[in-house]
């Protein structure tokens, strides 16, 4: 199943997909706590029950928005960011309209799996190959966890990656080359196999059978 969301002229393809798509161990380990809370209810959680591990170490990746849905099309306000976000989009933006701080030229890239995100209430991972200012290929992940009050989407938290196969990169106005658009590669809905086990874990009643290395004894243990 696909989805469509448009900005401007721009109409962007939405891939449904499973966590599994996300690849940054530390965006799966943010989503898989947002997944853990889903379960509950099949429901977006609120956003002061995400407490993950190691958040601290992440906020320089993170931006916290506050979701507005009292007009025909959601407004999103930046109310944190962090400072390599800040270093790649050239300045700081906490209180601004996100379509506003990117500006028109990457609004229609940028705000459509916004508005996916607050329209499903599921997350939504994308991404882009942008140039660095020395012309090296950057590959830009976006994930977009969304968190409810009230059964609507109020706020977003998205985690914003940066890396190149080729090694370092100049973070530095990443984003704000005016010679190169984004490029996209991949956006996608998470809304298949919305669940998490913890790796390690056999289920309970779970047949295992052992047997000496010669093959001579086997026994099936019932795990309860």
């Amino acid at each position: 199943m696909r989805g469509f969301r448009s900005a401007g002229n721009i109409v962007l393809d939405l891939a449904s997909a499973a966590p599994s798509v996300v690849k940054s161990i530390r965006q799966r380990d943010l989503l898989n706590t947002w997944l853990r809370l889903y379960a509950r209810q099949q429901l977006a959680p609120a956003i002061w029950e995400y407490q993950p591990a190691r958040l601290e170490e992440e906020l320089s990746d993170l931006i916290y928005y506050t979701v507005d849905i009292s007009t025909p099309t959601p407004r999103l306000t930046i109310q944190s960011e962090g400072t390599r976000i800040s270093r790649a989009y050239g300045h700081t933006g906490k209180g601004v309209l996100l379509d506003d701080y990117i500006g028109p030229r990457l609004a229609p890239f940028v705000m459509p799996v916004y508005y996916e995100c607050v329209a499903r209430g599921l997350p939504v991972y994308s991404v882009a190959d942008v140039d660095d200012i020395y012309g090296r290929v950057v590959a830009y992940e976006r994930l977009l966890l969304p968190f409810q009050t009230d059964g609507n989407v109020c706020h977003i938290i998205a985690s914003l990656k940066a890396f190149c196969e080729d090694g370092g990169f100049e973070i530095k106005n990443l984003m704000r080359r005016n010679d190169a658009l984004p490029r996209p590669k991949l956006r996608a809905v998470i809304d298949r196999d919305l669940f998490h086990r913890a790796p390690g874990r056999i289920a309970a009643a779970e047949l295992v059978e052992f047997a000496d290395p010669a093959g001579v004894t086997t026994k099936i243990i019932e795990l309860n």
